[in-house]
């Protein structure tokens, strides 16, 4: 089995209660991802970069993960990110064609708050990535894979699905 390299970005994945704010925060450590991949065998390299909602990324933040991939010589890599702009990092990673097969996911419900639905996005992200073989950029929620320009996010259902010309790779 390749190595894989997490690149974990925040999002409502890694959000967890502060009861003295009373408001969701991104977790700055990796402990949902070491939670899940405790009960794995397969080793991953979990790199904890910018820590920040989806909402709130730029340009400059999509560059600092374009760039980490770089650093790391992985051709296979899940992206752990916000799921209101991941479409837009997606894009900004596949015009840089990394020759890399790159799955985004993330979960709408955090982790600490109920582990299911982000376990299970994470789990089909390592299962799409481990069979896909073609290199490009794909996202893996709610149990819909593919082409990220084929998987979206449909804001009214809250919840992702694949477009009307949805095939897999």
């Amino acid at each position: 089995m390749e190595k894989i390299l997490i690149i974990n970005t925040g999002g409502t994945f890694n959000k967890v209660y502060n009861p003295l704010t009373g408001n969701l925060d991104i977790n700055p450590k990796d402990n949902a991802l070491k939670s899940i991949a405790k009960h794995w065998l397969t080793q991953f390299m979990v790199i904890n970069i910018i820590g920040k909602d989806s909402l709130d990324m730029t340009d400059e933040d999509r560059d600092e993960i374009y760039k980490t991939i770089k650093k790391y010589d992985y051709s296979k890599i899940i992206i752990v990110h916000g799921t209101d702009t991941m479409d837009q990092t997606a894009y900004y990673l596949d015009f840089k064609d990394l020759k890399k097969s790159i799955v985004l996911t993330g979960a709408m419900v955090p982790y600490s708050i109920n582990p299911i639905e982000a376990t299970a996005n994470f789990a089909s992200a390592y299962g799409y990535l481990c069979a896909v073989k073609k290199n490009g950029v794909y996202i893996a929620m709610n149990g819909v894979t593919g082409d990220y320009k084929k998987v979206i996010k449909n804001k009214e259902k809250g919840y992702f699905e694949g477009s009307k010309q949805f095939t897999f790779s």
